[in-house]
């Protein structure tokens, strides 16, 4: 038996949907970016993928992934996550973001964390808040600024 999930032609339009926007697919990101710094920004945008949105509740549009997953473990969960997602943090300083950019980015890290440590009503709130998603937009709102005040 094959247990892999297959894509219909939909999902996968969805999925390359998803990545279109990241890397050398848009040119208005490319110009203003290096290769390096692509594969930086695509490896953020996956990783946002897997820990917010890889999975979605059956006859619901609700979203979650492996943050809510993991975040299940008491204690050790949350500390893990928040792990994955100061990886994203660390990514997005390669991308040359501000500094303030940055606090904000562990600001959204330290509430996933804080409050997604307390039991099942934490786990809610980690499918609801989506701090790597957050964290997300917040770098390419600020590739966005680099892009207008470069032009």
């Amino acid at each position: 038996m094959n247990s892999t999930p297959t894509l219909t032609k939909k999902s996968w339009q969805q999925v390359k949907d998803r990545f279109a926007e990241v890397g050398s697919a848009n040119p208005k990101v490319s110009e203003f970016l290096s290769q390096d710094q692509e594969k930086v920004l695509r490896t953020i945008s996956q990783m946002e993928y897997w820990l917010d949105d890889k999975f979605r509740l059956p006859g619901t549009s609700i979203r979650f992934g492996w943050d809510t997953i993991i975040g299940l473990v008491p204690g050790a969960g949350d500390a893990v996550t928040a792990g994955l997602a100061l990886y994203i943090v660390w990514n997005a300083r390669r991308l040359n973001v501000s500094r303030w950019t940055q606090t904000r980015m562990i600001g959204n890290i330290l509430m996933d964390t804080v409050l997604g440590a307390v039991p099942l009503v934490g786990d809610l709130f980690d499918v609801a808040f989506r701090a790597n998603r957050k964290n997300l937009k917040l770098i390419m709102k600020e590739i966005d600024k680099r892009k207008t005040n470069n032009a």
